[in-house]
């Protein structure tokens, strides 16, 4: 991170971390957030369970008293990836009973789903003319500064594979990568996704506070075969309907895939407007993955959107 950055948030409910696709170990992020001052951050991975302790001087300790020591409140999530077939639905737990046996059991099938898939979209990709070797590339892979390294299959991101296609130039970029494989049938091996209305109920039932992530990634017309075929409002509707406690209003669109042309204040102004009487509360997020240690040209930073400390308060009082 440049070191004269100064975050525009004091509190970012969307950052990742290596237990997914993130580049910052959980500690580094919690040390990166502190030293620009952040007053709040929210770790959530995908799919994935959030740390419960963490090593400083090789000891163990409690992942909220590290960051509490640093002056930083930390919020632990995850990020759900939703509807096997329309893509970026993710809906956000905060704070569930992380030692549940239904959290437990959805990890695992997700883990499950994702080895065998992204197996198989290397093998696609290779047989398409873009030679990714699962094995001797995605859990074998060089680090930005050359460095050998290895990941479990459990541990593999569609991002990983993205950015690997970004720096054998079958894409200019690991977003460019995403749309190819997306936006093509061939390509686009599907995985098992839990239904956002399931996520919902296991967020809910676990004591969780559940939050639609980055809603206008949606695309404006979807085919679900959860919830039909439907424009993406009337798709956000049935989510509140169901339960939806909050809704990500601040993003870093102009750094994903968003396919339209608004600016992200703009998409800010019109989800407030639209949702300000049928969701409880906004949050905010980077979507912070420390892009810059794998050479992403234009990555996301920490605070770069988000929420004010009073709003953070106001929805998180009671988990803190």
């Amino acid at each position: 991170m440049d070191k004269e950055y100064r975050p525009k948030y004091e509190c970012d409910m969307h950052c990742h971390t290596t237990r997914s696709d993130g580049n910052d170990t959980p500690k580094e992020l919690i040390d990166n957030a502190s030293r620009i001052k952040m007053k709040a951050i929210a770790i959530v991975d995908h799919d994935i369970n959030p740390p419960a302790y963490i090593k400083d001087n090789n000891k163990d300790i409690n992942i909220k008293s590290y960051a509490k020591k640093l002056g930083l409140a930390l919020i632990l999530g995850d990020e759900f990836s939703c509807d096997t077939f329309v893509d970026d639905v993710h809906i956000v737990g905060y704070e569930l009973d992380w030692d549940s046996k239904v959290v437990k059991d959805e990890v695992s099938r997700a883990e499950n789903s994702k080895v065998e898939a992204y197996r198989k979209l290397c093998e696609v990709l290779s047989s398409e003319g873009m030679a990714i070797d699962y094995e001797k590339e995605i859990l074998e892979y060089e680090d930005i500064n050359g460095n050998k390294k290895t990941r479990k299959p459990e541990e593999v991101q569609r991002k990983h594979i993205f950015e690997l296609m970004a720096k054998k130039n079958y894409a200019e970029s690991w977003s460019d990568a995403k749309l190819l494989v997306r936006d093509n049938p061939k390509l686009n091996v599907k995985r098992e996704k839990i239904s956002p209305l399931d996520a919902i109920d296991l967020i809910k039932e676990c004591g969780g506070l559940a939050v639609l992530a980055h809603p206008y990634l949606i695309d404006k017309q979807v085919n679900s075969k959860v919830l039909g075929k439907v424009d993406r409002d009337t798709y956000i509707e049935k989510l509140i309907k169901k339960g939806l406690d909050g809704m990500e209003a601040c993003y870093t669109y102009d750094k994903t895939t968003y396919k339209g042309n608004m600016a992200r204040e703009e998409i800010e102004k019109e989800v407030k407007n639209k949702y300000k009487d049928k969701v409880k509360f906004f949050t905010g997020g980077s979507d912070y993955h420390a892009g810059g240690k794998v050479g992403v040209e234009n990555p996301r930073y920490i605070g770069e959107a988000g929420i004010s400390y009073k709003e953070f308060k106001d929805i998180f009082n009671y988990y803190l």
